[in-house]
């Protein structure tokens, strides 16, 4: 009897604190904002194939290895602190740069990326950018949450300036999800930086610009899946091709 009473007893206690866990985990907005609903491989197969501008094509090669940029810099920050925020957020970069391995594929353009190995870049101003917030983000944790801050800040920035360049409705669609995305990626970072008593100042973007990003809610979207319509997003800025 007594063994019968000891294991319901640790069976009641096993399942308290698993529901523990799973309230913590679900109160966490690091966890619940990394989601962009961004598909790996968005189909846009329904909008129209059409030729591309020099700066559509150009956009596409930098902005291929800018999503790259984040996913691996997010990785090697989570491996310095192990703290959740920066793998969940890695997860959605990886769907990020590969929304637009997609469009590279569906326009025949050579893939600037050829080699996924975190901190590896074709383009030698993404290397040395990659460095450099990989130093600044190993100085302290809250360095590393304003280095995700600053990542999310340049992206839109980036995506902002290729949308207003871009004329074809796939890439329009694409760049929109990611911006979204990237906005929900700000919040989650400068969420957690509160927790240090930290503030994050905008740097590409204007603070008026950030202050409303802050200010709003998280989005939500349907990602780009098969006969669904469009997605998340929106945008970013100009850097050396």
């Amino acid at each position: 009897m007594k063994n019968i009473f000891y294991s319901l007893l640790m069976f009641g206690f096993i399942v308290t604190l698993a529901a523990g866990c799973q309230q913590t985990q679900e109160a966490d907005p690091a966890i619940v904002d990394a989601s962009d609903f961004v598909s790996p491989h968005p189909v846009v197969s329904e909008l129209p194939l059409e030729a591309l501008s020099s700066d559509e094509k150009a956009d596409l090669i930098y902005m291929r290895e800018e999503e790259k940029l984040a996913r691996d810099v997010y990785l090697t920050l989570y491996d310095k602190w192990n703290q959740q925020i920066f793998s969940n957020i890695a997860g959605s970069e990886q769907t990020h740069t590969d929304s637009i391995r997609y469009l590279i594929e569906r326009y025949d353009l050579t893939d600037p990326v050829t080699d996924e190995t975190v901190g590896a870049f074709t383009n030698q101003d993404l290397q040395k950018l990659y460095d450099d917030l990989v130093a600044q983000g190993s100085k302290s944790i809250e360095d590393a949450l304003k280095v995700g801050a600053t990542i999310e800040d340049l992206d839109i920035f980036d995506l902002n300036e290729a949308v207003a360049r871009a004329d074809n409705q796939d890439i329009k669609e694409v760049y929109d999800n990611l911006t979204r995305g990237s906005r929900n990626h700000m919040r989650a970072f400068t969420r957690q930086l509160s927790n240090y008593n930290e503030t994050y100042e905008a740097q590409f973007l204007s603070a008026e610009e950030v202050n409303e990003i802050l200010s709003s809610e998280q989005e939500r979207g349907g990602g780009m899946q098969p006969g669904r319509g469009q997605g998340d997003g929106d945008g970013g800025g100009n850097r050396n091709r």
